[in-house]
């Protein structure tokens, strides 16, 4: 018999070297609306953007990653 599943989403940033995983608030928000509703918590995903998806660990991982550049 032959089932389907579901697959998790799951967001991860970067924070001084740390990987941060981010559950999902709400599965009907697009990838880019997640991004928006934790850079409220996170202010260093407020210049991020999104790259993904990749399926890891059962789950589809998305990343969040800072373009903050250095001024000079």
């Amino acid at each position: 018999m032959l089932t389907t599943s579901h697959l998790q989403r799951v967001f991860v940033m970067e924070d001084k070297g740390q990987k941060i995983k981010l559950s999902d608030p709400q599965v009907t928000f697009s990838p880019q609306a997640v991004l928006n509703f934790y850079s409220a918590t996170y202010p260093i995903l407020t210049t991020a953007t999104v790259s993904g998806p990749v399926i890891a660990d059962d789950t589809v991982q998305y990343t969040f990653t800072s373009v903050i550049g250095t001024k000079g």
